[in-house]
């Protein structure tokens, strides 16, 4: 897939560099520098910018995106649901400045600029450099395969992600069950509290083993009163 700005748009580009050309020789016609005097030139790279940026939407045409389902049929809340509706009004924005650009005149009269500057030679040059100037096509498809391989991988991430919280939410209902379910403390067997807490059963069974019938702190927090 490649990239090829229309001649309409190709036209916007000479237009806008020959303007700013024009602000550069009648700068340096009248004896002042870049530097100083930024004000005057046109914002070429903005115009470049956005000039691609209408080829971008033409080429995707077919592919309209109806914003107002979006969010819905992805379940978005919170601050993705955010992040697209900032998504959505600079690309909004993006397109009302292309339609601004789009209606701006593209010809140039250069028998104007060589009534004001002295030096016509360089507003000859100029005029050929417009007449001989071309845009340049681009490939796209190393950007597209890498935006591919990563909504590849953004997928399965999800989907494993996915799979983790399915298994910790059946986790949490069934605690959740129990614990509703749960009768009091002094209505439960020795049977039930160990199937409950399996470790205890494991943890008895070792003091049996090494001849302790009494786990260790008991008999100072609960003491003998069979003397009494």
């Amino acid at each position: 897939m490649s990239l090829c700005i229309p001649t309409s748009e190709a036209l916007k580009i000479k237009v806008t560099w020959t303007h700013y050309m024009w602000n550069l020789c009648r700068l340096r016609d009248e004896g002042r520098t870049l530097n100083n005097d930024k004000s005057s030139l046109t914002p070429l790279s903005t115009r470049l910018h956005h000039t691609t940026l209408a080829k971008m939407a033409q080429s995707r045409a077919a592919m309209k995106l109806d914003w107002s389902k979006v969010g819905t049929q992805l379940g978005l809340r919170g601050s993705t649901a955010t992040a697209l509706a900032n998504f959505k009004k600079r690309n909004d924005d993006a397109r009302r400045r292309v339609q601004v650009l789009s209606e701006e005149p593209t010809t140039v009269d250069f028998g104007h600029y060589r009534s004001l500057l002295k030096n016509s030679a360089v507003i000859d040059e100029i005029e050929q450099y417009f007449k001989t100037f071309q845009p340049k096509t681009y490939d796209v498809n190393k950007q597209l395969k890498a935006i591919e391989s990563f909504e590849q991988v953004a997928l399965k991430n999800a989907e494993e992600t996915k799979t983790k919280v399915e298994v910790e939410l059946r986790s949490l209902e069934k605690a959740l069950n129990d614990i509703e379910g749960a009768r009091p403390w002094e209505e439960m067997t020795v049977d039930e509290i160990t199937a409950a807490a399996p470790e205890i059963d494991e943890y008895t069974a070792r003091l049996v083993k090494k001849g302790r019938w009494m786990p260790p702190g008991y008999l100072e927090r609960f003491p003998n009163l069979s003397v009494l």
